[in-house]
């Protein structure tokens, strides 16, 4: 029997029988739907999170009070609020004379429940920030308009405010906001600049902000709160030097002994990624052991169906064999059915996941990237699935005894 038969012989079985070949596949359809739709998730956050929320840049990292894996667990960040001592501008300050590497040092702090009002607006929840001059060239923002915060700002503890978009377009709609005057948790400042659009990240806008000289910040909110320090290196192959010296200008600062653990963190942005990957991956994992135990149940459906399909065309394959045909012709003739049907299957579980990853991606902020190794990996997989679950009622069917198989009713 030559391929193209066999596969006539299996698209007629599925058209003859649409509701029964539906629920026979349907297994097959959820696992590769999934499987396909955790893949283009996965990818699709991978990829947004290397552009968006990469905003250290790949020359700079943090120094901060906890790392980046004590704010991942809540005990061992308990544990952390009590072990580690805050960062204050005295931490800076040494740093920037002492650190030979960096080629620039930045501090900031930072109030994610800042109120603002002017021209009658009011808009709350806004990231209010207390920066030094030099946290410019941190940001992955520059200035559309204005100037950022200088030096005699922050030496004089002025009252200026720099400002992202989203204050622009809800505080100053139409008007243009440099010189006027804007309340920021009560306290008046005078607009000074405005950043270039940055976008979301998941849905929470990242121009949601006002910036001030951290002086002026740690004026009006007291001094008690941890700094963060940043640091930009030379290049990329400087960083990890960069951070090395950091570390042990802090142990040495803070008189801690060569096996005494590190009471600060060193954050930089490949290890961001690295914990977002792990973080992805296990996610990934989780689903696709989901999916296999679909496919599996996909497959035992499918193998019971053709079980059942050997046992209402014996006398078609008695017929088949009479007339010449070799177990090998019996035996493809089956699996290249089963194949079909599960080739089917993945086909339209994929269908299935490029609707969800179209849909989700337009009505959510949920970021998809459906790449095409995905969509042929999950053909392949469909298919090696209906291959294998099909092996044993295709050897059934072509072990069969031709003189009891013409005797078999039809």
């Amino acid at each position: 029997m030559h391929f193209k038969e066999a596969i006539s012989i299996a698209l007629d079985s599925l058209r003859a029988h649409k509701l029964r070949s539906f629920l026979t596949l349907l297994g097959v359809i959820i696992s590769v739907c999934t499987l396909v739709a955790v893949i283009a998730l996965v990818q699709g956050v991978n990829l947004y999170v290397a552009t968006k929320i990469g905003r250290l840049g790949l020359n700079t990292f943090s120094l901060n009070q906890f790392s980046l894996h004590d704010m991942t667990d809540r005990q061992r960040f308990a544990r952390a609020v009590h072990r580690n001592p805050p960062l204050r501008m005295a931490d800076y300050n040494y740093l920037r004379h002492s650190a030979t590497i960096p080629i620039a040092i930045a501090a900031s702090v930072e109030n994610n429940s800042g109120t603002l009002k002017a021209q009658g607006q009011e808009m709350d929840d806004v990231s209010v920030r207390g920066v030094t001059p030099s946290d410019l060239v941190m940001e992955s923002f520059h200035v559309a308009q204005g100037r950022f915060i200088g030096h005699f700002d922050e030496q004089h503890r002025t009252q200026v405010a720099f400002i992202g978009p989203d204050v622009v377009k809800h505080i100053f709609p139409g008007i243009n906001p440099l010189g006027r005057h804007i309340l920021v948790n009560g306290s008046q400042f005078r607009v000074i600049g405005v950043a270039s659009k940055q976008g979301n990240v998941f849905g929470n806008s990242l121009d949601q902000f006002v910036m001030m000289p951290i002086s002026t910040f740690r004026k009006l909110n007291g001094k008690q709160a941890s700094i963060n320090i940043g640091f930009k290196a030379g290049g990329s192959a400087l960083v990890q030097p960069a951070m090395d010296q950091v570390r042990m200008l802090m142990r040495a600062r803070r008189h801690l002994a060569y096996t005494a653990k590190a009471n600060f963190g060193l954050i930089g942005s490949s290890a961001v990624m690295d914990l977002w990957h792990s973080i992805t991956g296990a996610i990934a994992a989780v689903m696709v052991g989901v999916s296999v135990v679909f496919l599996v149940v996909g497959g035992i459906v499918i193998m019971n169906i053709m079980l059942a399909a050997v046992t209402e065309r014996t006398h078609e394959v008695g017929i088949r064999k009479a007339i010449g045909a070799r177990r090998a012709d019996i035996l493809r003739q089956f699996l290249v059915e089963s194949a079909v049907l599960s080739t089917t299957g993945g086909v339209l579980g994929i269908l299935a996941a490029w609707l969800f990853t179209l849909l989700a991606g337009r009505y959510t902020p949920i970021p998809f990237s459906l790449p095409w190794t995905a969509v042929i990996m999950a053909l392949l997989v469909s298919t090696a699935v209906g291959l294998f679950f099909g092996i044993y009622p295709a050897g059934k069917a072509a072990r069969l005894d031709p003189i009891v198989a013409l005797r078999s009713e039809t």
